[in-house]
Parts: C-alpha cells; structure tokens; sequence
C-alpha cells in the first residue's frame, strides 16, 4: 500500500492551486516537447528514405525503449528525483532533432538510440510526479488520489495530444511553403500508379518520386523543434516544484523492484494464459501505428501527392485519435468492451482491404484524409480497449503485464520499421490483416475464457507472477 507522511501543517488548502499549477506545468512541457519529437517522426520514411536510414533510426529508438523501461525509470529516478529526470530526459531528445540537420547513419543511429534511453525515465518521471501530487492533493481534499489522479490524467493527456496537431502543422506549413509546393513534379505523376501506394518499396522507388527538401527548410524545421524542446526543458527546470516538499515514502513492491527483477516478472507474465493469447494484438498495436506513420506516410501521401501534405495527414489522424478515445471510451461503457473490439476489427480491416485494391492519384486527397481518420478510430479502440482490460483482467499484477504489454508493443514497432524500406507495401498489409486477425482471436479466446472460469480460477491466474517459484 502507497503511503504519504507529510510534515505537521505543511500543506494547507491553498496549497492546491499550486499542485495544479505543478501539473499544468509539466502537461505544457510535454507538449512542447511532442511537438518537435512526434513532428520529426513522423516525416522520417519521406526525408530519410535513402537506405532506409529514418525506419532503421525510429527502429532503434524503440530498441533502446525496451532496455530503458526496464532497467533506467528507477534509478535514475531515486538519484536525481522526478523532478530533474524529467528535465535531464528532455534534453537526451535533442541530439535526436539535431542529426537531421546532417542526416547519417553514424550520427541519426546514435542520437535515436539515446531518444530511447530517455524515454523510459522521462515517461516513468512523469507518472510518477502525478502519482505523487494526487497523494498531496487528496491529503488536504480528503478526496481519493486515484480519483484526483485520473482528473490529473485526464487534464494531462487533453493537451498533450494537441502536440500532432502543431507538430504536423510547422513541417507542412515549412514543407509546402514558396517554390517546393505539396503537389508531386509533372515528371512523377505518370509513375504514381506504378510505383506508389500497394507497390511501393522505398529501397527502390524512394529516389524516383520522393524529390529530396531543400536543406535550408529541414534546417528551419529542426531549428524550430529544437526551439521547441529547449523550451520544455527550461519550463520543467524553472516551473515545476520539486515533490520533495510533500516527503512522500513509497513503500509498494514496485519502487523497490529492481530491472532484473521486473525482467524476471514480466517473463513469468507469459506462463498466463491470458497473457499469451493478448501478446499477438500488443505486437499488432504497435504494427499498425508504425505502419501508418511510415509506410502509409511515404506511400499514398509523400508518393502521391507530396511530402508537405504528410503533417497535414498525421495532424488529422493526430484529432481523430483524440476524438475518439473519449468517443469510443464511452461505446465501451455502453455497448460493452467486445462489439467496440470486434467494430474496430471491421472498420480497420476494411482500410487494410482498400488498401490492396486502390490504385492512388492526385486528385484522391480527400480519400486520404478518410484514411487517416478512420485509422486515427481504430487506434483509439485498440488503445483505449486493451489498455482498460489490463487493468481489469490483470488487477494486482499490473506491473509484470503492463511491462509485457510495452515490450510486446514496442517489439511490433521494431518489427514495422525494420522492415519497412525492404519489402512491398502490399506485403506489409497482408502482414498487418494476418497478425490483426491472429490478435483479435487470441483476444476473444480470453474473453470466453474469463466470462466461463470461477472466481477461484480467475484468482489463480492474476497471482500467478506474484509466486516466486512457479514455473512454466
């Protein structure tokens, strides 16, 4: 049980305003920050497509995301507070928006590799610092702090979604700007049925129909994100308290757990049946997002109608998906959990369908800005669903199956990405159709399981990483 010692008459009612200022702060740093992060992404397929170099660097930044998850969060954490993690993984971001000023393996590789190392800290800081200002919060409101914290959750993620949509809208505004319009060279056009969407291979095709920027406009892009996160930085370093003023002592399993440790649980997870049969749509998750930020981006968009249309694309996606988690969020309180999964494997599978049959033109813009609404749907029910029922089916060991849920996750970005500048559009849809299909049938598997097994069994199951000699 987490609990909060807090000094005789150190936080009185008036303190609240500024735990709320505290998490403003750090939800406006965030933002700032996935602002130039995302926004750098997501282009990565169109402006480094030669030999695969920006796949292969969001490959590795994924790579380094996995160690760091599990071996980083709390040491860092316990040396430097959450409070200066924060900070100091912000600033680990930046050599990642420098290299794309001179775009190499030996400098974009390294610099994406580090991108990972701070992601697991940054993210686990700032979960963290929210955990703990709910604590003091909900000492001087005598409210709940998993209800405070869900509000702060809530607030959170409200505004650091905004971050596609001004991401996405500096690229394309730099990127479509004087004479490098959004539209693709008169020389191009006759190649688009040939060579773009369900046929496109960067490898081959990338030289031929995505023309190179001018390098004074990737320039200014990496210029103004890099603005961008040094703002963050000096927000987290100026704006935010530190939480040693509320002396919060932790005492859970989870603060004292060390990497190995949770490596050892999260292997222990898969002796659950539960777990195993979700590890195919945990992959598939993390598949479908790369695929639609790498190889939808530089196939039907980059190839088809321009490079600068990219960030008007994601920035869609970006709102759809925000709109939706709330929408589909509430579908699931209604209709139930099951029919929003099973809409999302039709709707979704209908997109990966079209997708093989669909030859693409400059005039079918709006078909892609359709696209990338409805994908923007689909992730949000995927998200959302399985994201929720982890907490339900896993209640009591949320930290073994969580990490497995992250590690599966980012095993399918991996995947995506490696093999995105090699292999045929249409392949990697069939890929996707095979792996959502294998998915949702491991994940109605658990369902009937669940629904037809005692709560003696369903116990049994929960606790199973908890026993430290069960063996698979």
């Amino acid at each position: 049980m987490t609990q909060i010692k807090v000094l005789e008459g150190a936080l009185k009612p008036k303190e609240t305003w500024r735990i709320w200022k505290n998490v403003t702060v750090v939800t406006i740093a965030f933002m700032f920050q996935f602002i130039a992060y995302n926004g750098a992404a997501n282009l990565q397929s169109s402006i480094n497509s030669e030999a695969g170099l920006g796949t292969g660097a969001l490959a590795s930044v994924y790579a380094g995301v996995i160690f760091s998850n599990i071996f980083l969060p709390s040491i860092v954490i316990k040396w430097l507070g959450t409070k200066w993690t924060v900070c100091l993984a912000v600033i680990t971001y930046m050599p990642y928006i420098a290299a794309q000023l001179y775009p190499r393996f030996y400098t974009l590789i390294p610099a994406a590799i580090i991108v990972g190392l701070g992601a697991g800290p940054l993210w686990v800081g700032m979960s963290t610092y929210l955990a703990q200002a709910s604590e003091a919060h909900s000492s001087i409101s005598k409210q709940p702090a998993g209800t405070i914290l869900l509000r702060f959750l809530g607030f959170f993620f409200m505004l650091f979604q905004m971050n596609q949509i001004w991401g996405n809208l500096i690229s394309s505004l730099v990127l479509s700007s004087g004479n490098n319009t959004a539209a693709v060279s008169s020389v191009n056009v006759s190649m688009i049925p040939q060579l773009c969407g369900r046929n496109f291979i960067a490898s081959q095709h990338a030289k031929d129909v995505l023309p190179d920027q001018p390098p004074e406009k990737i320039q200014m892009i990496a210029g103004i994100y890099l603005a961008c996160m040094a703002s963050a930085a000096v927000i987290v370093a100026i704006g935010l308290d530190s939480m040693k003023k509320y002396e919060s002592c932790r005492k859970s399993a989870s603060s004292e757990i060390t990497g190995a440790a949770l490596l050892a649980r999260t292997a222990r997870q898969l002796c659950n049946p539960n777990q195993s049969l979700l590890l195919v749509i945990n992959i598939f998750i993390g598949q479908h997002e790369a695929f639609f930020s790498a190889d939808f981006t530089a196939s039907f968009v980059s190839c088809v109608v321009g490079t600068g249309t990219v960030g008007y694309v994601m920035m869609t996606y970006g709102l759809a998906n925000a709109i939706s988690s709330f929408v589909t969020s509430y579908m699931g309180k209604v209709v139930g959990r099951m029919p929003v999964m099973i809409l999302g494997f039709i709707v979704h599978g209908a997109l990966l369908v079209t997708m093989l049959t669909w030859i693409p033109g400059p005039d079918d813009q709006y078909i892609i800005y359709i696209f990338a609404v409805l994908w923007g749907l689909c992730n949000s029910i995927w998200t959302v669903q399985i994201n929720a029922y982890y907490g339900v089916l896993f209640r009591g060991s949320e930290e073994a199956s969580f990490s497995n849920y992250r590690l599966w996750e980012a095993t399918g970005f991996i995947f995506s990405y490696i093999i995105s500048s090699y292999i045929k559009t249409s392949v990697k849809v069939y890929l996707l159709l095979l792996t959502m299909t294998v998915g949702i049938i491991g994940y109605l598997m658990v369902e009937y399981r669940t629904r037809n097994m005692g709560d003696a069994e369903k116990e049994k199951e929960t606790s199973v990483e908890k026993t430290e000699d069960v063996k698979c």
